[in-house]
């Protein structure tokens, strides 16, 4: 296999969220979820607004030869623990099914750090389900350690 193009990333613009939604559809876990869309129904066209306009949150997306491929958000969290250390929460990490296994996640990975380490935190933090066995090794090659116990209630 010849040397890939180099992957580029950006925050993402409306013009990108049906690719992003693509991404993100393109997972079984995901789609078992409520609320999976692959449109941009006015819901999910209010959150991109939403995220899009908030200073704390991105949305980014990595390029290949000016199409998207891959996805994640992140979010800036102030906090009173850790002596007012910054954190960053990484979540929806996708990359297109066939692109996988070159590194294009870690690619995108570095760089969440490196916007998260620029914006002051100091620590990055997120959750993945225990069922992605692949998302846990990957993660882990990556320096993350599962410290604790994550969870979550439908409100």
């Amino acid at each position: 296999m010849g040397a890939m193009a180099p992957v580029t990333f950006r925050i993402a613009t409306v013009a990108d969220l049906p690719t992003i939604l693509a991404l993100l559809a393109d997972d079984a876990i995901a789609r078992s979820r409520t609320g999976y869309s692959v449109e941009p129904t006015p819901a999910v066209r209010a959150a991109f607004d939403e995220i899009s306009a908030a200073s704390d949150n991105e949305l980014i997306v990595g390029e290949l030869a000016g199409e998207v491929i891959a996805t994640l958000q992140l979010t800036y969290i102030p906090g009173l623990s850790r002596g007012g250390m910054r954190r960053a929460l990484v979540e929806a990490v996708r990359v297109r099914a066939d692109l996988r296994g070159q590194r294009i996640g870690e690619q995108l990975m570095e760089d969440a750090m490196a916007r998260a380490r620029a914006r002051g935190c100091g620590l990055m933090q997120l959750t993945t389900d225990k069922r992605r066995a692949d998302a846990h090794r990957f993660y882990a090659r990556l320096g993350f350690e599962a410290s604790h116990e994550g969870m979550k209630r439908a409100l």
